[in-house]
């Protein structure tokens, strides 16, 4: 176990002696302002598999952290921030106490198998012409495209109108398949999954876009504009075929 902390050094190290928790670190990395400059280091340092590695904190910037190194995160409820607050992070986990947090590490000591999900998205064209992106916190802050899972006995088509009317407000017609790609435990994922992605082209005659909580800003951009984007993976090699039709 390591510790990674923006606790001052002395401060920790007093803390731990006079709690008698020093011997559970394998080592102690106190004093560090922004832990993301830090985790890919350690990940490294000590040759810890991301995959295989669970980040415990009680801030926002803990879950941060766990997502910036590609490994799995738990928010715990005894610390600095609320349940509210570390829930709009995005834990992979959410633990009462430490307690739990032991429970978690037992169930999760193997990886748990990821059965493929069948989704539906869509590169929407605008009646300018212009792309349709969305930024999400579930794919880590990065620009992407609406879209969702389809549901038992929905046709693909049908959930594609339906998740894109869900998460935007628009009607689109003139649909069109354009690809389809493997998801596998994208570490741009807020939480390890294992999607089918079925992209498609479509178009519509609205331009004002009415976002659920899924989303928190999107942009109506000309192909460049896009690219200029911070986009996750699955959305640039869509640009990519579109760029190339």
């Amino acid at each position: 176990m390591f510790l990674l902390s923006t606790v001052h050094e002395a401060d920790f190290e007093d803390q731990a002696r006079r709690l008698g928790v020093s011997h559970f670190f394998r080592e102690a990395y106190a004093g560090v302002p922004d832990k993301r400059d830090a985790i890919h280091g350690i990940l490294q340092d000590h040759k810890l598999r991301p995959e295989e590695t669970l980040f415990v904190g009680d801030m926002e910037h803990d879950i941060a952290t766990a997502r910036h190194g590609g490994v799995r995160s738990c928010a715990v409820l005894t610390g600095y921030d609320s349940l509210p607050k570390l829930q709009k992070a995005l834990p992979d986990h959410i633990a009462p106490d430490m307690f739990a947090v032991a429970e978690i590490l037992k169930r999760h000591s193997v990886p748990e198998p990821l059965p493929p999900t069948p989704t539906v998205g869509a590169l929407i064209v605008g009646p300018d012409k212009k792309l349709l992106m969305l930024h999400t916190l579930k794919w880590s802050g990065l620009w992407g495209i609406p879209g969702g899972k389809i549901k038992p006995a929905e046709s693909a088509e049908k959930a594609l109108k339906r998740e894109i009317l869900e998460e935007t407000g628009l009607k689109i017609t003139g649909i069109e398949f354009a690809l389809a790609q493997d998801c596998i435990r994208s570490r741009e994922f807020y939480k390890p999954a294992h999607f089918v992605l079925l992209n498609y082209l479509a178009k519509t005659s609205q331009k004002k876009v009415t976002l659920n909580p899924e989303a928190d800003d999107y942009r109506w951009c000309t192909l460049k504009e896009c690219y200029q984007l911070k986009l996750n993976t699955p959305t640039r090699i869509l640009l990519d075929w579109y760029k190339s039709r």
